[in-house]
């Protein structure tokens, strides 16, 4: 791959397309995956997940990720000062029939029913439950983990599905700030991803440290770690670096947080530098490959927030999810070219408020969190390859003609 940078390219082809409704008529793509002029189409199920029981309600969503069985999980943030306390959860503060927050950890099926739920703190002191739930993984046993971004976060966290403790990676009493050269514990993780073929999680490490980390998926023990562009992370260096603007020499350390850290099946990890709107491409060892810069005018907090591949073995396409422009970019993996993008800032289904994080099911739809007062999980289900609309193609409503949104 070549490196590309300031890359904010998309078609300019209207796709028209009959109306139709989410699983009745939808229309589908002809295209091949990876075919020019082609990208993955899209339309959000409005209607997607189910409602849940029990009045509850779930606060901002920190957390996706999708199964072997194509059953969707998710990590929100179920603490009382995450919500209107008198108002919005009238349950817990007595004043009303409605509502309560729900078990943070959740479990959906495809049709968007709940499946089972669990977390929170250990009644008997087993483990330390995050400060601040932050991201989620599922290995190749098939139990989850949990990292956080709390001031004392320093650890991640493994259940079983059925919520069964398994095991606490770190110390959230180890140290006070920043160690990114620590092999015993984090510094508030943001996300941990699974890479099935050398049965390894890469650790986005995270809002504190800044870096990447390497463990066996099996044992937990610390392999290997780097920073930006491949080098030793240093913490003194990073404490005098000025934010990246535009145009300017890219700093040497991840500006941060360091929000993800997604393996692909070819062998490459590919990095969100959420702070430098940028994404660092590396080898599994910590080589690195490139990097590229996503909507690069992007400050506050930063563009490149979460990433996911299309299903297909190549993982032709990657899916980008940017909150602070509350956008989802598809971008062609082989060259990093941003083919169009979806969403906008809103309240209503298909558009966001910062889109946190996104996951991919084996058929091809993608699933999407939003944190802070967005609080939800989205579905936008997969219509197959087709011609590359407009450049932003805004909320993907079902039944428009053009299906895109028109924006």
């Amino acid at each position: 791959m070549k490196p590309k940078f300031n890359l904010l390219i998309g078609g300019a082809v209207v796709a028209l397309m009959s109306a139709c409704t989410v699983g009745e008529g939808s229309p589908r793509g002809t295209g091949e995956y990876g075919e020019a002029g082609m990208a993955p189409m899209f339309e959000v199920d409005p209607l997607w997940p189910q409602p849940l029981p029990n009045h509850w309600l779930v606060g901002p969503m920190i957390g996706v990720t999708v199964d072997s069985r194509d059953h969707i999980w998710i990590v929100h943030r179920n603490t009382e000062n995450q919500f209107v306390l008198n108002t919005e959860i009238g349950i817990v503060s007595g004043v009303a029939e409605c509502c309560q927050p729900g078990p943070p950890v959740m479990e959906f099926d495809q049709a968007g029913n709940l499946i089972s739920s669990f977390g929170g703190p250990s009644p008997t002191g087993e483990y330390d439950w995050p400060t601040s739930n932050h991201g989620l993984a599922i290995d190749n046993m098939g139990n989850l983990w949990i990292g956080g971004n709390g001031g004392t976060d320093k650890h991640v966290l493994q259940f079983a599905t059925d919520g069964t403790f398994l095991k606490q990676i770190g110390d959230p009493n180890a140290r006070d700030g920043r160690n990114s050269l620590d092999m015993a514990n984090f510094g508030q993780v943001a996300k941990l991803s699974n890479h099935a073929a050398t049965n390894e999680l890469f650790v986005a490490d995270g809002y504190q440290n800044r870096r990447v980390v390497v463990l066996d998926a099996t044992t937990g023990e610390f392999k290997r770690f780097w920073g930006a562009y491949g080098n030793v992370p240093d913490d003194e260096e990073y404490g005098t670096m000025d934010r990246w603007m535009a145009g300017g020499t890219p700093p040497p350390q991840f500006q941060g947080p360091v929000h993800c850290a997604e393996p692909s099946n070819d062998g490459l990890v590919y990095v969100c530098d959420r702070g430098a709107d940028r994404v660092q491409v590396f080898q599994l060892d910590g080589t690195f490959v490139e990097e590229v810069q996503i909507s690069p005018n992007t400050r506050s907090q930063g563009s490149t927030w979460d990433i996911a591949f299309s299903p297909d073995e190549a993982q032709t396409y990657l899916y980008l999810a940017d909150g602070q422009n509350m956008k989802v970019y598809i971008i062609l993996r082989e060259t990093m070219e941003i083919l169009t993008s979806f969403g906008d800032g809103g309240r209503q289904p298909g558009l966001f408020f910062a889109v946190h994080s996104i996951a991919t099911d084996s058929d091809g739809n993608i699933y999407t969190t939003e944190t802070y007062e967005g609080s939800r999980l989205q579905k936008f289900v997969f219509l197959g390859i087709g011609p590359i609309p407009n450049a932003n193609q805004g909320a993907l409503w079902p039944g428009e003609t053009h299906t895109y949104g028109g924006m």
